[in-house]
């Protein structure tokens, strides 16, 4: 990974995390009326919980503590996914939607597997390089 990182919004999974709830959205200004203080606002803070914790993780300035917001944002990740099944058995979206959204939920995942794998390297080799 390139150290030319000045802020969180620099990051791939930021990025595409950003791109994720952007779609959320969009998508759940569908859903019914009586869903706003339900399924809808749910939703919606699940999307954003996953690009805060990202951006919460860069700014503690420890692999390991950064790592530790990074799975948090991932089980945010999944917990939209949930969400967007929900709304695919209530008729609030339809399977085309859902196959959309996986596709941003898959490349979310994948990109912030890597970083979390990247910071645990890079906790292990700061470990033993400074023993």
């Amino acid at each position: 990974m390139e150290n030319n990182l000045k802020t969180f919004e620099d990051l791939e999974c930021w990025k595409s995390a950003r791109e994720l709830k952007l779609f959320v959205k969009e998508i759940s200004k569908k859903f019914p009326s009586d869903e706003k203080y339900k399924l809808t606002d749910q939703i919606i803070r699940a999307s954003r919980s996953v690009g805060a914790n990202i951006a919460e993780g860069y700014g503690r300035y420890t692999f390991q503590e950064n790592a530790k917001f990074c799975r948090d944002a991932r089980g945010s990740l999944t917990e939209t996914l949930n969400h967007m099944i929900d709304a695919l058995d209530e008729n609030y979206i339809n399977q085309n939607e859902l196959d959309e959204f996986r596709k941003l939920y898959d490349k979310c995942l994948l990109i912030l597997n890597g970083y979390i794998a990247y910071l645990m390297r890079a906790k292990n080799e700061n470990t033993t390089t400074t023993k």
